[in-house]
């Protein structure tokens, strides 16, 4: 029996170290493409030199040529920080990443997998958030180098599907968090415990009450791979529907950390969204997914690692 060959593009970030992780445990082959902008090979350390793992860095707005099965397409910054910091190159990612990937599957005959993002919806006008809903963005913000370059890049995959029958597969991701999220990278989880480890105030920024629903890292990858191997194309919510207010996330936070630590409240950004909850009727249905580690379950060994990954300098 074969071994599947498994590109993961944006293998030593955050998503695609945990997917590496399960793939290389899986007995697949693995092909870690990154560039090592928010990626690090830190994350992937354990597997460098090992047979079934090949590491190259490269960039995916650039065209590359390899033999693979499967394209788990996930390199994009994925965090305010870090997308603002580069917009131009934010949206080159979304479609030329995009666009050079469908390209590499159409050629192989290779399945793509999109990982697209809950900031499709953009500042929703519906809640919460079903597949159907086609968005509330502004085309023109501060964040619409990544909200609207997912949009393209979902586009592109259809496209691709009804032009030269490519398969592809959409997933809409929901705020994500777990062990390896980077310290600076400016999300709200990585945020208020960088903040307690360090004795410092929790910042809220407007008064706390917009919302979020977080999901631990093991069940989106769970989710992901189920989306990978079934027959639905998407779009589909991966995400944890727990919905929870940014001031109830930095009490449970300083809770575990530091119960004496203040919270401190600041002006919201630019089109930062007030409400964001995933229905995942779909992927209960299509896929048998649901998320199985509660909130209070996941900020534990998120802390841990955010301890020891401090403490390391």
């Amino acid at each position: 029996m074969r071994i599947t060959r498994n590109l993961i593009t944006g293998g030593a970030g955050f998503l695609g170290s945990h997917l590496t992780d399960r793939l290389m445990n899986a007995g697949e082959e693995v092909i870690c493409l990154d560039n090592y902008f928010t990626g690090r090979k830190s994350n992937i350390a354990q597997w460098i030199g090992h047979p079934r793992f090949e590491l190259i860095r490269h960039d995916v707005t650039e065209p590359i040529r390899l033999e693979v099965d499967r394209i788990w397409h996930l390199a994009c910054p994925a965090s305010p920080v870090h997308y603002q910091f580069n917009p131009i190159k934010t949206a080159k990612t979304s479609f030329l990443g995009t666009y050079n990937m469908l390209g590499l599957a159409r050629r192989v005959g290779a399945r793509l997998l999109l990982a697209s993002t809950s900031e499709v919806y953009g500042d929703p006008e519906v809640h919460p958030q079903p597949e159907s809903y086609r968005g509330c963005v502004n085309t023109i913000g501060i964040r619409s180098c990544y909200d609207e370059g997912k949009r393209i890049a979902e586009t592109l995959c259809f496209d691709y599907q009804r032009m030269h029958g490519t398969e592809i597969r959409v997933m809409r991701i929901f705020n994500t968090y777990g062990p390896r999220m980077l310290p600076d990278d400016g999300r709200v989880v990585s945020n208020f415990i960088v903040q307690a480890l360090q004795g410092q105030p929790l910042t809220l920024y407007g008064d706390g009450s917009q919302t979020r629903s977080f999901c631990y890292v093991d069940d989106l990858i769970e989710g992901m791979i189920r989306l990978m191997n079934g027959n639905h194309t998407g779009p589909i919510n991966i995400g944890n529907p727990g919905e929870f207010t940014i001031r109830q996330l930095a009490e449970l936070v300083r809770d575990r950390i530091n119960p004496k630590l203040e919270l401190i409240t600041k002006p919201l950004p630019q089109d930062d969204p007030l409400q964001r909850q995933p229905i995942i009727d779909l992927a209960r249905k299509e896929l048998g997914w649901e998320p199985k580690i509660a909130l209070q379950d996941g900020l534990q060994p998120t802390i841990d690692w955010f301890k020891q990954s401090l403490s390391k300098g």
